[in-house]
């Protein structure tokens, strides 16, 4: 990453913009009634100026935009899409300022950022470093609202940073040693929020608020203040529509709703090169629906923009509806290490299964054992690559070795693994554990997609040649994670890495033992998250090796060691098979209204980086 040349990026997005500003039709009348400034009293005094690339071109005002999602908590995907960060990926997944106008880092450990002058919260109110202020001292460091103190990507090796407000428009956050991870944390999907609306949230601060102060006294209050304070402060949840934000749509529906609405935001700090204030697009429509049912209601014509839920078989069907229900169905590339992986639990708690799980060889013999060209084939008709989980083509990290190592088919290779462990076969053909019972795997899913179905099915019909026989059983997501991170899941199915598209300065803490969410080793993660209190050290030697491996790359300020280092990591994870990837590359099916435009034809739909959406600006999506 040069940051010299992201600050003068910086500047000519910003510096040079002298267009008259636009106002949105739709907020004329509360203009000229008194109800709300003019444009340009609501804008930053330098706006955000987005360029147009790939084919877009300038749009117009107006217009509701409908989406369908699956639950009510899924309203948060208009923070994901908006991707309104203090900084943000472009389409070269370089980090690049936002809702700030400028920032510096000097040794990896001091960021100083500089926001935009006169840039408002959706309410009219300044958003200052008052802002930054408040979260850091009463927030991150209040012991009744954050009894775990700082958040963990605040902190390296356990250290808080020393946080100075410069001046109402500048703060500065120091760690004695490099943290490679801040503005990562900060550009992401689910972002690392380091500031607050305080002139809000202060009113539900008992340091603040003598009312809430005395209620707190006299246990006159039916919840604790912190407990308020807490429901109130929802900026990812997007739940709470009295909470300002800086998202360029802001929610005016409170749940639980069948249909949220969001409206523009008044002071949202973007604009296109011809002075018009964006979004184009004056509101937001997400109507729930049984997650099962939206690929039919799609298909029907009930959404103009679509791709959560939606799988790649149901490419057919909605190629098929297109013409009556005028939509246009795109294929973008998703950008997960893979689309569909086994995860063996390496911290299950029967001990037989552990052991065996264990074994690298019986890892490589179930990959092995996979006739992934048959699977491309028959599900994702030729379109996927057969692959392990690792990086992507189109990532600088790629190679060939770590998409093929130990997952070609072949089944010879795979029994005689299997011979070796020691596993022998019964009179039915299916072998058998160390303790007599039969070898037969339950996969568990979270029962959200009949493609890992039909996936599953074609993988167990190869297994049973070698003598492993499989099971599935789906579950609701909850429980699906609560029984994997209690250790009573033996194998379960998911995406692969979030991140196929990594570059060298992207940090590799997928790679490693980081996080409970981790599949393969949920209790090493767990471990890891909490300092050691709960979970499990890490006892692999090859684990260990990469708990290491991910220590030294975050001391490292060298593009060249940190590409090393992942490669290392690359290649130990090609080696021991920790995660089973099958395919990669599934095409994603997008839905896009014909009068929809400055949606990309060809893109990556991908949570981490991307936001899905939201790296291809929908605020500059427009209807004719």
């Amino acid at each position: 990453m040069r940051l010299p040349a992201l600050l003068l990026l910086a500047c000519a997005w910003t510096c040079a913009f002298s267009a008259q500003l636009i106002e949105p039709p739709v907020l004329r009348g509360a203009v000229a009634e008194g109800r709300l400034p003019s444009v340009g009293q609501r804008a930053p005094e330098n706006p955000l100026v987005v360029s147009f690339e790939d084919g877009m071109r300038a749009g117009k005002y107006g217009g509701n935009l409908q989406m369908l999602i699956g639950r009510s908590r899924d309203v948060r995907l208009l923070v994901v899409y908006g991707y309104a960060r203090l900084v943000v990926y472009n389409r070269k997944l370089q980090i690049t300022p936002d809702l700030i106008e400028s920032f510096d880092v000097r040794e990896g450990r001091i960021f100083t950022f500089k926001l935009r002058r006169g840039h408002k919260w959706s309410d009219g109110k300044p958003f200052t470093t008052e802002d930054f202020r408040y979260y850091w001292e009463d927030v991150a460091n209040n012991t009744e609202l954050s009894p775990g103190g700082p958040p963990r990507d605040l902190l390296v090796d356990g250290e808080p940073p020393k946080v100075e407000i410069l001046d109402a428009i500048t703060v500065r956050y120091t760690w004695t040693k490099p943290n490679p991870d801040f503005l990562p944390k900060l550009a992401g999907s689910s972002p690392l929020f380091i500031f607050r609306p305080a002139h809000y949230l202060k009113k539900f601060h008992k340091k603040y608020s003598p009312e809430v102060a005395e209620k707190e006294k006299s246990g006159g209050g039916k919840q604790r203040w912190a407990a308020v304070h807490n429901r109130q402060d929802n900026m990812y949840q997007f739940d709470n529509p009295a909470l300002p934000t800086l998202q360029p749509w802001m929610n005016t529906t409170k749940p639980p709703a069948d249909r949220f609405i969001a409206v523009r935001n008044p002071y949202f700090h973007r604009v296109d090169p011809n002075g018009l204030q964006l979004p184009y697009i004056d509101q937001v429509t997400m109507v729930i629906a049984d997650s099962k049912l939206i690929p039919a209601k799609v298909g029907a014509g009930e959404a103009d923009l679509q791709a959560r839920d939606l799988q790649f078989n149901n490419y057919t069907f909605l190629k098929r509806n297109e013409k009556n229900n005028r939509f246009r169905t795109l294929l973008w590339h998703t950008g997960s290490g893979s689309h569909f992986s086994l995860y063996p639990n390496l911290n299950v708690n029967d001990p037989v299964w552990r052991k065996l799980l264990r074994d690298v060889r019986f890892r490589r013999a179930l990959s092995l054992a996979i006739d992934r060209p048959l699977i491309n084939s028959v599900i994702y008709f030729g379109l996927a690559s057969e692959s392990n989980n690792t990086m992507l083509p189109d990532s600088p990290l790629a190679r060939p070795a770590y998409r093929s190592e130990w997952a070609t088919y072949d089944r010879k290779a795979a029994s005689k693994l299997l011979d070796e462990i020691g596993l022998k076969r019964g009179l039915d053909g299916i072998r058998s554990l160390p303790d007599g019972r039969p070898l037969e795997i339950i996969v568990e899913t979270a029962g959200e997609s009949s493609e890992q179905a039909d996936v599953l099915e074609l993988i167990g019909e190869t297994w049973r040649e070698v003598g492993v026989k499989l099971f599935t059983k789906p579950s609701q997501r909850d429980t699906f994670r609560k029984r994997i991170f209690s250790g009573e899941t033996v194998m379960s199915v998911w995406s692969g890495f979030d991140n196929g598209l990594a570059t060298p300065d992207m940090s590799p803490e997928e790679l490693a033992p980081t996080s409970q969410m981790q599949l393969q080793w949920p209790k090493f993660g767990q471990f890891h998250e909490n300092s050691g209190r709960v979970g499990e050290s890490p006892d692999i030697p090859e684990v260990q090796e990469l708990s290491t491996l991910y220590r030294a790359w975050r001391k490292t300020d060298s593009t060249a060691e940190r590409e090393r280092i992942w490669h290392r990591m690359l290649s130990l994870h090609a080696e021991q098979q920790y995660t089973i990837g099958v395919v990669a590359g599934v095409p994603q099916p997008v839905v896009v209204r014909t009068t929809l435009h400055n949606v990309p034809e060809k893109g990556f739909y991908n949570f981490e980086p991307g936001a899905f959406f939201g790296i291809y600006r929908p605020e500059t999506f427009w209807f004719q």
